[in-house]
């Protein structure tokens, strides 16, 4: 049976570029599980965009003499781009400026509204008087109330995830000048979470899908009581919002880009002149709605889209899952723009193509806990797993059939118990990999394609095609034929991480289909490419990093190369 899906990874807020940890955190990883499961033969649809509002950027672009819009134009562009180089599939990867989002996110806010879901009162928000601004939750700092972090932003503590209001801060900052703001009395608009507790509640308890960090931490946070959250913003940059008397308040932008989930599927259908079709996904309870995004935004995610759907009445499928990762380390440290450390996603091409990335990144996903990237770890994992373990086993298939066969599959004759073994691996393969896509556990997944490459290796070594060719012709050819067969497993497989490399080898392989051909995943269990098949003229698809990759002084002046062509290439805002 089709499945349907809808796939969204969380907007990057395009002040910057993103760096590695942003992107398997989110747009990579979801990048690889869309692949899949078209590949898997069901519908999908893709969707993410640029997160473009709130005061960060209108501070940013007052600084630089600019309009916000103008700020957000080159970024997003330049940014669109990188994903296109990074091969990421999107089905519309759009923005929230974008007039089908900004009137979506007025209606339903609306309506939410007259439902009785938000109401106004009196809020204490802080205010700097040097800067002559109100600050936004993420440009006021302090230490966190509850466990003492002295980074905490003013509506979240990155140390135990708790969303806050900046007035809990203790010995609250701006982050643009350091001083201590002061707190001013204004009306804001707030959605009454309180009211939606227990329907979110059920919602969570009921769903045996969601991961553990994201089931635990929600059911922690709603078990100490939901209050009621902010919707408007005293800031200019930013979707008007539409209640009564609040013509001057736009929306906070977190409620904003959580809304785009559903306008960039409203958006993909109408631009494809199917104005109506997103509503037989998001109105279908049968579709799986799935959310890649990094730990620190799961309150977002679990609770506040959840109540937002809830309480427009609209009926909106609620996530199916949330596929939180923790986080990426680099060399033992957390990325950081100004101290320099982390790679970002311009300086990673400048460095070397997308897949070889690809396959490291998602081999590294901290799916359980923090994970650590480190060179002397990528040079092993390209080195030993991709180019060794994978790109070899190939390599020795295809050019053993082309130079001793003449590029034909040969005939396949009886086989024993070492070719049958392999042959059952291949097809349990196809199941196990599954299983783990199915599950949101990617890095599991490449383990167990991992693993059938080894498998594979091992039946090489054991079936000695290169001896038997003379002594044993029918075993070699039979071994042959399952080799090819293997080929055509582990690109197929590997297909969603290294798209560009496995459209290469497919093109070696010389089968007159596309690639990515709906349901293709389960012809591997068939073992389709028959004796007589004709391959083209095999070459190394996986060349080697060089061995001064594990020098730290010949890494050090490569990223320094990468970072200032990565840098040439930036648009004059980002500089």
């Amino acid at each position: 049976m089709v499945s349907k899906w809808i796939v969204g990874s969380a907007w990057p807020y395009v002040n910057s570029v993103p760096h590695l940890g942003n992107l398997i955190g989110s747009i990579l990883s979801a990048d690889v599980f869309v692949r899949y499961v078209r590949l898997r033969g069901d519908e999908v649809v893709f969707v993410s965009g640029s997160d473009e509002h709130g005061t960060p950027i209108e501070v940013e672009a007052l600084k630089k003499g600019i309009e916000p819009k103008k700020m957000t134009d080159e970024v997003h562009e330049y940014v669109s781009k990188l994903f296109k180089e990074w091969r990421i599939s999107f089905d519309n990867y759009t923005r929230t400026e974008s007039p089908i989002h900004k009137k979506f996110v007025r209606d339903l806010l609306l309506k939410v509204y007259r439902n009785k879901y938000i109401f106004t009162q009196k809020d204490i928000v802080p205010y700097c008087p040097k800067d002559g601004i109100f600050l936004p939750d993420r440009f006021i700092e302090g230490t966190c109330p509850y466990c003492g972090y002295t980074q905490a932003r003013g509506d979240q503590c990155d140390n135990c995830g708790r969303l806050l209001h900046p007035a809990e801060l203790i010995n609250p900052r701006c982050v643009l000048c350091g001083s201590k703001p002061v707190f001013k009395e204004t009306i804001h608009w707030f959605l009454d979470l309180p009211k939606l507790q227990d329907k979110i509640l059920e919602w969570v308890k009921s769903n045996e899908i969601l991961p553990d960090n994201v089931k635990n931490f929600t059911l922690s946070w709603i078990g100490e009581g939901l209050k009621p959250r902010s919707v408007t913003r005293d800031n200019k940059w930013g979707i008007p919002a539409p209640f009564p008397g609040a013509e001057d308040k736009t929306i906070y932008v977190w409620f904003d880009a959580l809304l785009g989930y559903i306008s960039a599927t409203k958006e993909y259908f109408e631009n494809k002149e199917e104005a109506g079709k997103w509503l037989n996904y998001w109105k279908d309870p049968s579709t799986r709605v799935v959310f890649f995004i990094g730990k620190d935004n799961i309150p977002f995610h679990s609770v506040i889209f959840p109540a937002l759907e809830i309480a427009s009445g609209e009926d909106y499928v609620l996530p199916w899952t949330i596929a939180a990762t923790e986080y990426l380390l680099y060399e033992g440290q957390k990325f950081s723009k100004s101290r320099g450390i982390g790679i970002w996603i311009d300086e990673a091409l400048e460095i070397m193509e997308p897949d070889y990335w690809r396959f490291a990144l998602i081999r590294l996903r901290p799916e359980q806990r923090d994970a650590n990237f480190s060179w002397k770890e990528f040079y092993r994992i390209i080195n030993r797993e991709l180019c060794d373990d994978i790109g070899n086993l190939i390599h020795r298939i295809l050019s053993f059939i082309y130079k001793r066969y003449g590029g034909i599959v040969p005939s396949k004759g009886e086989l024993d118990d070492v070719d049958k073994e392999l042959v059952e691996k291949i097809k349990n393969t196809v199941d196990d990999v599954d299983r783990e896509f199915e599950g949101v556990r990617l890095r599991i997944a490449l383990e167990k394609i991992l693993s059938l490459a080894w498998a594979g290796n091992q039946y090489l070594n054991t079936k000695a095609p290169w001896d038997k060719i003379k002594s044993k012709p029918e075993d070699a050819a039979t071994t042959m034929w399952i080799g090819i067969n293997l080929v055509y497993a582990l690109t197929v497989l590997l297909a969603p991480i290294i798209p560009g490399k496995a459209e290469e080898i497919w093109s070696l392989l010389n089968i007159n289909e596309p690639l990515w051909k709906q349901g293709r995943l389960w012809s591997i269990k068939e073992l389709p490419i028959s004796p007589g098949h004709k391959i083209k003229k095999p070459y190394p698809v996986f060349p080697k990093l060089p061995k001064e990759f594990t020098d730290p002084e010949y890494m050090r002046k490569i990223i320094e190369d990468a970072r200032e062509k990565a840098y040439a290439k930036r648009p004059s805002v980002l500089k």
